[in-house]
């Protein structure tokens, strides 16, 4: 008999990547190919469309500073700067991630991008909570967190975002994890094929990110969009 892989909880099985000393040519690759992955599956509309919805009715004459946590190769700001190239918006944008090595790397594709800075910082700590921004994005973050933390991060980004926050993280489905299964069958990197299977088995379902609204008591639209994906945005202005 074959077992299907069960969804119904949240997984809280760390990932490979979780692991904030990770360094080397395997980090590297991950990387590039979760970026690649995400890509062709749709996340970085996902994250342009919600923040087209967040600048709707803001003026173009003074900067936006926008905040992404867990920024990774920065490959999402990437895009966002030149959505606001294209646009007229004049952006500073911040990637925050608590590794290292991930920050060297995404500062080495960002030599293009004077509007770009990365930092290296855990954003669990009390000086994270310092800084204030504009909007503050999560591209396939907040699943790496409990429910209880992951509340009490979206409570400090809600004090410190002046218009709102962006979330897009993965529907926790089993398609979505046999859909990954299949899109990776020809990569050989271990790492990109266990934490993206674990990424979904840690990600929400509808319900969850509903109770989260409710408990934030804040205003907010869930939508979701191909390929099991989450479009979460609690927008303040």
């Amino acid at each position: 008999m074959i077992m299907l892989v069960d969804t119904k909880y949240r997984s809280h099985t760390i990932e490979i990547m979780d692991d904030l000393d990770l360094s080397g040519e395997v980090l590297i690759d991950a990387l590039d190919q979760l970026a690649t992955i995400n890509k062709l599956l749709g996340g970085n509309q996902v994250t342009l469309n919600g923040l087209k919805k967040i600048l709707e009715d803001q003026p173009k004459d003074k900067t936006i500073s926008i905040i992404d946590l867990g920024c990774g190769s920065g490959d999402m700001l990437r895009k966002v700067a030149d959505y606001g190239r294209e646009n007229g918006y004049t952006f500073k944008l911040i990637g925050v991630d608590a590794n290292q090595a991930t920050i060297d790397y995404a500062n080495q594709l960002a030599t293009n991008y004077p509007e770009i800075a990365f930092i290296k910082e855990d954003i669990l700590t009390e000086e994270f909570k310092t800084h204030t921004y504009d909007i503050a994005m999560c591209t396939l973050f907040l699943h790496h967190f409990d429910d209880k933390v992951a509340l009490n991060l979206l409570q400090t980004l809600l004090k410190n975002a002046k218009m709102g926050i962006l979330v897009n993280d993965l529907h926790r489905h089993r398609l979505a994890y046999y859909l990954f299964k299949l899109v990776t069958l020809g990569i050989k990197n271990d790492m990109t094929k266990n934490d993206g299977l674990l990424s979904i088995l840690r990600a929400f379902k509808r319900k969850d990110l509903e109770r989260f609204s409710k408990e934030i008591k804040h205003k907010s639209t869930i939508s979701w969009h191909w390929a099991f994906r989450y479009q979460w945005i609690i927008q303040k202005s």
